[in-house]
This record gives C-alpha cells, sequence and structure tokens, in this order.
C-alpha cells in the first residue's frame, strides 16, 4: 500500500489531484484510515489512474472519463481515441492558425486604410491557353480558399509532368461564384496544347481583357486582400467600375522565402 503522496509521486500527479478524483468517485483510495482518514492506494490502481490521466489530455469531460473507465477501455481502444483526438487537435491548430493570419491580415487591410495604393496600371491581358484544374470553397473568405487552392497546383504540375505537357507561363488563379454563395476556384498554368480527352486536367482558353486594373502584391498570399481592396478603392476613386471576378497571376511564388513573391492582380474594367 502506498501513501496518498508517494502515489502521487509514482502517478506523476498532485495529491490534490488525487483528492479531487477521490471526491468525484472517479479514483478512490484503497483504503482510508477511520481514525486518522488517512487514504492508502494499491499499485494496481495505476492503471485506473494512467487511464483516467490520458482520457482527460485527450479532451475528455470528467463525466465521460467516469463513462469509459467504467466500460474498462482497454489499451487498443485507448489507441483508438488518441488518433482521433489527435486529428481533431491537429484539424483545431490548423483552423485557429489560419484564423489568427485572417486576424493579421484584417488588420493590415486597416493600418493601410487611407493609404494610396501602389502604382496601378491599366492594361490590355492578352488571351491565353490554360491547362487547369478546378475544386469549389465554401465562400471567398481567405480560410476557405486557401486550403483549396494550394493542393490545386503541386497536383496540377504533377499530371503536366506525366503528360509530358509543357509549363508555358506562370500560373494563374482564377474565380466564379457557385450556388449557395460558394466559389469554384480555377488553378492554372499556361499551355501550348490542344484539348485532349486522354488528359486528366482541362484545357480551356481564358479570354482576353479589354481593360484591366492591375496591381502588384508582394509577399505572402495572407496578405493579398489589402492589396486586392486598394485596387478597388482605385478603381472607384478613378470612375472606373470593375466586372466579373480577379485573376491572380503569380510571377515569382512558391520558391523560397515568401516574402519574396510577387502576384499580379488583375480587375477588368467596364
Amino acid at each position: 500500500m502506498y501513501s496518498i503522496g508517494d502515489f502521487a509521486r509514482i502517478g506523476r500527479v498532485s495529491v490534490r489531484m488525487l483528492r479531487h478524483y477521490d471526491a468525484l468517485g472517479l479514483l478512490t483510495p484503497a483504503r482510508v484510515d477511520p481514525a486518522t482518514g488517512y487514504r492508502s492506494y494499491e499499485a494496481a490502481q495505476l492503471s485506473r489512474l494512467n487511464r483516467l490521466v490520458a482520457l482527460k489530455d485527450l479532451g475528455f469531460t470528467l463525466q465521460q472519463v467516469r463513462e469509459i473507465l467504467d466500460d474498462k477501455v482497454g489499451v487498443a481502444e485507448l489507441h483508438g481515441m488518441l488518433r482521433l483526438r489527435r486529428a481533431e487537435l491537429e484539424a483545431q491548430v490548423l483552423a485557429d492558425g489560419m484564423r489568427l493570419r485572417g486576424v493579421e491580415a484584417r488588420i493590415r487591410i486597416i493600418e493601410k486604410e487611407g493609404v494610396l495604393p501602389a502604382e496601378v496600371i491599366v492594361k490590355p491581358v492578352p488571351p491565353v491557353r490554360v491547362a487547369e484544374l478546378s475544386a469549389v470553397a465554401e465562400s471567398f473568405a481567405s480560410e476557405h480558399i486557401g486550403p483549396v487552392i494550394q493542393p490545386l497546383y503541386p497536383e496540377l504540375h504533377a499530371r503536366l509532368n506525366k503528360a509530358g505537357v509543357e509549363i508555358a507561363g506562370p500560373g494563374i488563379a482564377y474565380y466564379e461564384e457557385v450556388a449557395d454563395g460558394g466559389v469554384k476556384i480555377h488553378a492554372s498554368f499556361p499551355v501550348n496544347v490542344s484539348p485532349d480527352p486522354a488528359y486528366d486536367f482541362d484545357v480551356v482558353d481564358l479570354p482576353g481583357i479589354d481593360r484591366a486594373a492591375t496591381i502588384i502584391h508582394h509577399g505572402p498570399m495572407d496578405g493579398v486582400d489589402a492589396t486586392i481592396q486598394n485596387l478597388h478603392r482605385w478603381i472607384e476613386d478613378h470612375g472606373e467600375r470593375s466586372v466579373g471576378f480577379s485573376r491572380e497571376v503569380y510571377l515569382e511564388y512558391g520558391m523560397g522565402d515568401p516574402e519574396n513573391w510577387v502576384t499580379e492582380i488583375q480587375e477588368s474594367l467596364a
């Protein structure tokens, strides 16, 4: 038998926590001295303690822990719960990171309010033939766009290599609205081939733009919203009107420090 202090030391928990578990009926001492009230534990109780702590650290409530322990959960089941919880936590960390980057991007937008945008150039954009892959995002929110578009480019690159099709220019992304507020994302590379049903990607002709308001964005794409909003302020201030959705041309992207990435934003003018 072990005193509560020794049992806490061996089990790597605090005495206060053992008393708390006892009060909740989660881990009762093997013996309580009727005269002194001193709690004593057996080594065999370490098994329940280990499961209790593991389940609690996995995020289960103490009520859920009680129910699981009373069902005598086995090691294999614990491993399954661990894998599931790990996946949930990793997804939460990813979501929180994206949310934080979104907040930082909004702060950058706010900081730049009233600041004149970088040079805007109005120019024609020639038509271009592209190979593309497409997917649908839930909305235009950055946290929805990023996870959808990011895997499209490496996948498209791999498929083009497999088909022996050479890339003829920088990547281009364009968008179109779909039902329920969603957005269809087209990730593309310029190519010099004709459409072929044997390809596992689409080959389409992007129409030219007679007048496009263009602006250069420097840095990672999680800060592009500020650049796009600045471009639209310029368009409004100059009595212009944009039509359709913007295109993104990735002039320098995917290699080295993201701070060195260069993207041209193109807005079609009426």
